[in-house]
């Protein structure tokens, strides 16, 4: 997503963060087989991992999650279905492909890599999309 946000020049009104649910990785650099997915798109994965935070809610407009076992873990931290309209599903926005979820590539080979950034990159487009016609309808409004 940040791929697409600085291509569209819009890095200084869009602020675009990733967290898991899990500890598991917390400081760690992406995965090597995902960065070299992505770098084969001329895509270049920065940060490191952390975990999601309560604080997210109040701190984003909008919370994506991977799958329905992310999307349960997030909306979970809301007991009070506060911010439950904010949190939805990656593959919402995906206009070329038809999964319902982003599939966990960790297990498989640099395929499965290669396909959840083309799943991505779908789902991507569409939110941006999305995004900058929702901006453009609150300016003239």
């Amino acid at each position: 997503m940040n791929h697409l946000i600085e291509q569209a020049g819009l890095s200084q009104s869009i602020v675009c963060d990733s967290a898991g649910t899990g500890g598991y990785h917390i400081g760690a650099s992406p995965d090597q087989r995902m960065t070299a997915a992505a770098k084969r798109r001329n895509i270049f994965l920065r940060g490191k991992a952390r975990q999601f935070q309560t604080s997210d809610f109040e701190d984003f407009d909008l919370i994506l999650a991977m799958d329905r076992e992310n999307y349960t873990d997030i909306l979970s931290l809301d007991p009070t279905g506060r911010y439950q309209d904010k949190v939805r599903l990656m593959c919402e926005f995906a206009s070329h492909h038809n999964a319902q979820e982003v599939p966990d590539p960790y297990y498989g080979g640099a395929e499965g890599f290669d396909q959840v950034i083309s799943l991505l990159l779908d789902a991507c487009e569409g939110l941006l999309k999305q995004i900058v016609k929702q901006e453009q309808l609150v300016s003239k409004g």
